[in-house]
């Protein structure tokens, strides 16, 4: 049995993405049904192959500091900066009130800052070396984003930027629960940032045919699970958790949003980007979240799945699901893909999804997977198609996977 210094709780949630800023804004979308997904606005891509995307579209950084120091950091890190805040003020929590030697900074991104290494990359062909920024580096950086965070809050305990592609987030998060359980924090503030709507990010997507080609309707081209997928929708934003220990959270009479009841990691060793076909990595990951947390199959009331949209990974997942939880439990489990209204925002997913999870948690409410159409034989579990749906959700697993075989599963339970 656990005591209550290494029983890790949520106490706060901050978030960055295209349907707006704000947790709330985001729930609340979401549950509608709504997509952010339109025709990238940031440049002209039209000689692309895929020329839509899920931008966040409506954020001020100098609503968060001078425009000057804005202008010093990648908008990764200005993606950060804000969820940070809002989960920060959610959770009440500050140097103030808890030793900021014992406050952590885990904060994971797939790509970092791919805006300032394509811009700097012109600057250094067109006009030479002698004009290259001195900030290149620092803004570059995927570390950064954690970095900037513990500056700005004072923030002086372990502090880590995570990268293992589209699983980055929910491996800061499954990290900084660790880092908590061991005693080296009372709590850490985690999660991803990620900005990689920029046309050398696209460019590297789009040569490796990853990502959608249905351009004419931007709202309908993320469709998880569902026959006609044809590739992955860009997205940017940031999730960022408050975790603590509930002794620490106890103490500062801090709201408890949801119990992180367990983590599991793997690797494919198979592919640098395509998924084991078995979803073997997959498979194990879940599991070893479930037994971390003394949670059987029919337990698992709702499941956030990676749900891409692309043809290998959303069969591949369907079938891992199958085989973690039993055929005939999986076809009894609620999953959906918020990815469908937000796009894949690669490091960012891990902690925007975890999100989503604890406001089900909460609300007793699950997302629905939008633009699901035409039913694929080779996806067939229940995946709450097009609509919210009223459920008590006691247990929530998030489940994210990267190129290079990486693989988290993050599993939640209902707060005290």
């Amino acid at each position: 049995m656990q005591d209550e210094n290494t029983r890790i709780v949520v106490t706060g949630t901050g978030a960055v993405t295209c349907l707006g800023n704000g947790v709330k804004t985001y729930w609340d979308r979401i549950v509608a049904g709504e997509s952010g997904i339109d025709t990238i606005s940031k440049y002209d891509a039209s000689e692309f192959r895929c020329q839509v995307a899920g931008e966040v579209r409506d954020l001020d950084i100098s609503a968060y500091m001078p425009a000057k120091e804005g202008k010093r950091l990648d908008p990764f890190c200005h993606y950060a900066i804000a969820a940070s805040d809002e989960a920060l003020n959610q959770a009440g929590l500050s140097p103030d009130n808890t030793d900021p030697e014992r406050i952590g900074t885990y904060i994971g991104s797939g790509i970092g800052g791919i805006t300032t290494l394509n811009g700097q990359a012109k600057t250094l062909h067109s006009r030479g070396p002698s004009k290259s920024s001195p900030l290149m580096v620092p803004k570059m950086i995927i570390d950064m984003a954690s970095g900037v965070v513990s500056i700005r809050h004072g923030l002086e305990g372990p502090n880590l930027g995570m990268v293992t592609a589209c699983a980055s987030g929910g491996h800061a998060i499954g990290e900084a629960a660790w880092v908590i359980r061991r005693g080296d924090a009372d709590a850490v503030v985690t999660g991803g940032a990620e900005a990689i709507i920029d046309p050398l990010g696209l460019t590297g997507f789009c040569a490796m045919k990853a990502l959608t080609e249905q351009n004419d309707t931007p709202e309908k081209a993320s469709r998880p699970f569902d026959h006609d997928r044809d590739g992955f929708v860009p997205g940017e934003g940031a999730g960022i958790l408050v975790l603590e220990s509930l002794a620490n959270a106890k103490r500062r009479n801090a709201p408890i949003l949801a119990e992180i009841v367990g983590y599991g990691l793997s690797g494919d060793a198979y592919h640098i980007t395509a998924p084991q076909p078995e979803g073997k990595g997959a498979v194990r990951a879940m599991q070893n979240a479930m037994k971390q947390a003394s949670v059987s199959a029919d337990q698992i009331d709702y499941i956030n799945a990676h749900g891409t949209s692309t043809p290998l990974n959303d069969q591949m997942e369907t079938n891992a699901i199958k085989h973690t939880l039993g055929e005939e439990q999986a076809y009894r489990t609620p999953v959906s893909s918020t990815k469908s209204m937000i796009g894949h925002t690669i490091g960012a997913a891990g902690g925007i999804e975890a999100i989503a999870c604890i406001q089900s948690l909460n609300h007793g409410v699950v997302p629905p997977t939008i633009n699901y159409e035409t039913p694929d034989p080779e996806c067939d579990l229940d995946y709450i198609p097009n609509e919210a749906r009223e459920l008590n959700v006691d247990h929530a697993m998030n489940v994210n996977l990267g190129f290079g075989g990486h693989n988290s599963a993050l599993l939640f339970r209902r707060g005290e």
